[in-house]
């Protein structure tokens, strides 16, 4: 079953965000628009560079009212070490999430369990906690925000305009397509 259009359940789980340790909840994520990047572990070889991109667009995705969540299976003691050992992960300014008994890695179902660790997935919820998009990869494979912020951007035009559609490489302001039967086959 696929978990779109799904809503997020009950957790809490600690996080590191900006030199503090801070425990999260579903409630967090509620009233604005969330970002979830799981990656497989702290201290890995791609992740740094996952997160180093996320720091450099996160003024971007907070302008556009969305907070952003990096998530390993790793404690949040780990991620204060990995923050303050790492260049790269040293930029982050959003919350580093641990999820050390994998209940965010088993409900956004991106667990490995033969490995403990969690595959590449990000996912957007809307300010109701609401799954909208989710893209699920290997882990030797690290993503580029930029397509995760047009995605966002999207999901919140569609949302603000329910009877509109992004077309494929759509951006914030190109032309939309109002969904008609007088479309069909025309497109």
């Amino acid at each position: 079953m696929s978990l779109i259009n799904t809503q997020i359940q009950p957790f809490k789980v600690n996080a590191f965000k900006n030199g503090q340790f801070i425990e999260l909840t579903e409630k967090d994520l509620q009233g604005k628009w969330s970002v979830l990047i799981f990656m497989p572990a702290a201290f890995t070889f791609n992740c740094p560079t996952e997160i180093e991109d996320a720091a450099e667009h996160y003024a971007e995705f907070q302008q556009a009212g969305a907070e952003v969540y990096a998530i390993t299976t790793d404690t949040h003691f780990s991620h204060k070490v990995w923050h303050e050992t790492s260049p790269a992960v040293g930029k982050a300014t959003f919350a580093l999430v641990g999820d050390p008994t994998h209940q965010l890695t088993n409900m956004f179902q991106v667990h490995i369990p033969e490995a403990g660790l969690a595959l590449r997935g990000t996912f957007i919820l809307d300010p109701s906690g609401t799954i909208k998009t989710m893209e699920v990869h290997d882990n030797a494979i690290a993503r580029d925000v930029t397509e995760t912020l047009r995605k966002l951007k999207a999901a919140q035009y569609v949302a603000n305009h329910p009877n509109e559609v992004c077309p494929a490489k759509w951006k914030e302001g190109a032309k939309t397509i109002a969904p008609s039967l007088d479309l069909v086959g025309k497109i």
